[in-house]
Protein backbone atom coordinates (compact mmCIF):
# COMPACT_ATOMS: atom_id res chain seq x y z
CA UNK A 1 0.00 0.00 0.00
CA UNK A 2 1.18 3.56 -0.67
CA UNK A 3 1.77 5.36 2.54
CA UNK A 4 3.15 8.84 4.18
CA UNK A 5 4.40 9.63 7.27
CA UNK A 6 3.10 13.16 7.74
CA UNK A 7 4.98 14.97 10.32
CA UNK A 8 2.84 17.70 11.93
CA UNK A 9 4.05 20.91 13.90
CA UNK A 10 7.02 19.77 15.08
CA UNK A 11 7.79 24.14 15.20
CA UNK A 12 10.27 26.14 17.50
CA UNK A 13 7.63 27.81 18.71
CA UNK A 14 5.77 24.79 20.25
CA UNK A 15 9.01 24.02 21.82
CA UNK A 16 9.32 26.42 24.93
CA UNK A 17 8.90 26.24 28.41
CA UNK A 18 6.93 23.05 29.20
CA UNK A 19 6.49 19.50 28.62
CA UNK A 20 7.35 19.60 24.88
CA UNK A 21 10.31 20.84 25.81
CA UNK A 22 11.20 18.41 28.06
CA UNK A 23 10.49 15.68 25.79
CA UNK A 24 12.10 17.40 22.06
CA UNK A 25 15.23 15.52 21.83
CA UNK A 26 13.41 12.00 22.42
CA UNK A 27 10.89 12.97 20.42
CA UNK A 28 12.69 14.31 17.76
CA UNK A 29 15.22 11.36 18.00
CA UNK A 30 11.72 8.79 17.45
CA UNK A 31 10.87 10.79 14.63
CA UNK A 32 14.05 10.57 12.29
CA UNK A 33 14.25 7.17 13.31
CA UNK A 34 10.57 6.43 11.73
CA UNK A 35 11.54 9.01 8.54
CA UNK A 36 14.69 6.95 8.21
CA UNK A 37 12.52 3.85 7.53
CA UNK A 38 9.85 5.32 5.89
CA UNK A 39 12.71 6.58 2.98
CA UNK A 40 14.17 3.65 2.86
CA UNK A 41 10.28 1.72 2.45
CA UNK A 42 9.62 4.41 -0.52
CA UNK A 43 6.96 6.27 1.92
CA UNK A 44 6.24 9.97 1.29
CA UNK A 45 7.29 12.50 3.31
CA UNK A 46 4.56 15.50 4.22
CA UNK A 47 5.73 18.27 6.84
CA UNK A 48 3.03 20.15 7.95
CA UNK A 49 3.43 23.60 9.15
CA UNK A 50 0.94 25.67 11.25
CA UNK A 51 1.71 29.70 9.53
CA UNK A 52 -0.05 33.17 10.18
CA UNK A 53 0.34 36.13 9.09
CA UNK A 54 2.08 38.89 11.06
CA UNK A 55 -1.45 40.70 11.51
CA UNK A 56 -3.03 37.19 12.81
CA UNK A 57 -5.90 38.12 10.20
CA UNK A 58 -5.85 34.64 9.25
CA UNK A 59 -5.44 33.30 12.80
CA UNK A 60 -7.78 31.20 15.04
CA UNK A 61 -10.26 33.67 16.79
CA UNK A 62 -8.77 33.41 20.27
CA UNK A 63 -5.54 34.19 18.94
CA UNK A 64 -6.85 37.30 16.87
CA UNK A 65 -8.96 38.59 20.32
CA UNK A 66 -6.23 37.27 23.18
CA UNK A 67 -2.96 38.95 20.80
CA UNK A 68 -1.34 35.27 20.80
CA UNK A 69 1.62 35.96 18.42
CA UNK A 70 2.59 32.15 17.85
CA UNK A 71 3.64 30.69 14.83
CA UNK A 72 3.73 33.81 12.50
CA UNK A 73 5.29 33.54 8.83
CA UNK A 74 8.82 34.58 7.71
CA UNK A 75 9.78 34.08 11.32
CA UNK A 76 11.95 31.22 13.58
CA UNK A 77 8.85 29.98 15.35
CA UNK A 78 7.55 29.02 12.44
CA UNK A 79 10.19 27.18 11.45
CA UNK A 80 10.98 22.81 11.22
CA UNK A 81 13.06 22.22 14.86
CA UNK A 82 16.75 22.02 13.32
CA UNK A 83 17.03 17.93 14.78
CA UNK A 84 14.90 16.97 11.85
CA UNK A 85 15.62 17.26 8.22
CA UNK A 86 13.00 17.59 5.19
CA UNK A 87 14.84 17.30 1.89
CA UNK A 88 14.53 17.77 -1.82
CA UNK A 89 11.55 16.34 -2.89
CA UNK A 90 9.43 15.86 0.24
CA UNK A 91 6.05 17.95 0.46
CA UNK A 92 5.25 20.66 2.92
CA UNK A 93 1.67 21.64 3.84
CA UNK A 94 1.14 25.38 5.23
CA UNK A 95 -1.96 24.80 7.53
CA UNK A 96 -4.57 27.44 10.14
CA UNK A 97 -6.13 25.24 11.44
CA UNK A 98 -5.61 22.06 13.44
CA UNK A 99 -5.84 19.69 10.54
CA UNK A 100 -4.09 19.92 7.40
CA UNK A 101 -7.11 19.03 5.42
CA UNK A 102 -8.34 22.15 5.72
CA UNK A 103 -8.25 24.23 3.40
CA UNK A 104 -4.93 23.14 1.99
CA UNK A 105 -3.57 21.03 -0.90
CA UNK A 106 -3.32 17.74 1.22
CA UNK A 107 -5.85 16.12 -0.36
CA UNK A 108 -4.50 16.69 -3.95
CA UNK A 109 -1.19 15.63 -3.10
CA UNK A 110 -2.72 12.12 -1.39
CA UNK A 111 -4.99 11.90 -4.41
CA UNK A 112 -1.90 12.07 -7.24
CA UNK A 113 0.21 9.88 -5.55
CA UNK A 114 -2.43 7.92 -4.79
CA UNK A 115 -1.55 7.43 -0.87
CA UNK A 116 -4.05 5.50 1.19
CA UNK A 117 -2.09 4.80 4.40
CA UNK A 118 -0.86 7.78 6.37
CA UNK A 119 1.48 7.33 9.44
CA UNK A 120 1.13 10.62 11.84
CA UNK A 121 3.72 12.02 13.69
CA UNK A 122 4.56 15.06 15.79
CA UNK A 123 1.93 17.54 17.74
CA UNK A 124 -0.35 18.23 19.90
CA UNK A 125 -1.97 14.74 20.36
CA UNK A 126 -4.97 16.15 21.43
CA UNK A 127 -5.66 18.49 18.65
CA UNK A 128 -3.76 18.52 15.62
CA UNK A 129 -3.00 15.00 15.65
CA UNK A 130 -6.69 13.93 16.42
CA UNK A 131 -8.43 16.39 13.96
CA UNK A 132 -5.81 15.23 10.97
CA UNK A 133 -6.75 11.04 12.32
CA UNK A 134 -10.58 11.74 12.07
CA UNK A 135 -10.46 13.92 9.18
CA UNK A 136 -8.23 10.68 7.28
CA UNK A 137 -10.53 8.47 8.46
CA UNK A 138 -13.76 10.43 7.00
CA UNK A 139 -11.42 10.17 3.86
CA UNK A 140 -11.59 6.51 4.30
CA UNK A 141 -7.45 6.33 4.52
CA UNK A 142 -6.05 3.93 6.41
CA UNK A 143 -4.56 5.53 9.45
CA UNK A 144 -1.50 4.75 12.27
CA UNK A 145 -0.33 7.00 15.24
CA UNK A 146 3.03 6.57 15.58
CA UNK A 147 2.69 6.17 19.35
CA UNK A 148 7.01 7.22 19.48
CA UNK A 149 6.38 10.11 17.67
CA UNK A 150 3.17 11.79 18.87
CA UNK A 151 3.11 13.89 22.14
CA UNK A 152 1.14 16.88 23.58
CA UNK A 153 1.71 19.57 26.38
CA UNK A 154 -1.20 17.91 28.33
CA UNK A 155 -0.27 14.55 29.12
CA UNK A 156 -3.94 13.72 30.21
CA UNK A 157 -5.72 14.62 27.13
CA UNK A 158 -2.88 13.35 25.16
CA UNK A 159 -3.23 10.01 26.85
CA UNK A 160 -7.08 10.42 26.54
CA UNK A 161 -6.93 11.14 22.91
CA UNK A 162 -4.63 7.66 21.87
CA UNK A 163 -7.04 5.61 23.82
CA UNK A 164 -10.10 7.34 21.55
CA UNK A 165 -8.34 7.18 18.51
CA UNK A 166 -7.15 3.59 18.99
CA UNK A 167 -10.54 2.30 19.09
CA UNK A 168 -11.44 2.54 15.58
CA UNK A 169 -10.12 5.52 13.90
CA UNK A 170 -6.48 4.70 14.02
CA UNK A 171 -3.86 2.09 14.89
CA UNK A 172 -1.40 3.19 17.85
CA UNK A 173 1.40 1.67 16.96
CA UNK A 174 4.85 2.05 18.43
CA UNK A 175 8.18 2.30 16.18
CA UNK A 176 9.15 -0.87 16.48
CA UNK A 177 5.47 -2.37 16.04
CA UNK A 178 5.63 -0.42 12.43
CA UNK A 179 9.05 -1.03 11.57
CA UNK A 180 8.29 -5.03 11.67
CA UNK A 181 5.74 -5.74 10.10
Amino acid sequence: MNGAIVVIDMLNDFFHNHRLSERRTELCGKINDLIDWGRKNKLHIIWVRQEFKKDLSDAFLNMRTQQIYKTIENTEGSQILHELNPQHGDFEIVKKRYSPFYNTGLDEILKKEGIALLLLCGINTHACIRMTAIDAYQRDLEVIIAADCVESYDKEHHDISLKYLGRDIARVLANDQIMNN
